[in-house]
């Protein structure tokens, strides 16, 4: 298994153990496939949920620019509700879990 088959399945594991839900395996590999090599960096790889600057990426590297999304309230609630689905407690969290 290489490297980046391991951190996908550690991904689609805390998806399922910290967040409740089941990987789309298929985007979960895009999205840690379009992050490299950032995913094999331990800081890059990872999203602080308490920073706010690190959520600030977030929104407008992956969810505006990339995704297109129109910023506003309702992509403000839906990434201040990350932190809580994926545990507070967890203060680094995979960045493609997160996307």
């Amino acid at each position: 298994m290489s490297q980046r088959d391991e951190l996908i399945a550690i991904y689609a594991a805390d998806l399922k153990e910290k967040c409740g839900m089941t990987a789309d395996m298929d985007l979960l590999t895009k999205v840690t496939i379009g992050y490299v090599p950032s995913i094999y960096n331990k800081d890059a790889s990872t999203v602080a949920g308490s920073q706010q600057s690190g959520l600030d990426t977030v929104k407008n590297n992956f969810l505006i620019k990339k995704l297109g999304l129109t910023d506003g309230s309702q992509l403000d609630a839906a990434i201040d509700a990350v932190p809580e689905k994926y545990g507070k407690s967890n203060r680094s969290k995979h960045r493609a879990v997160v996307y």
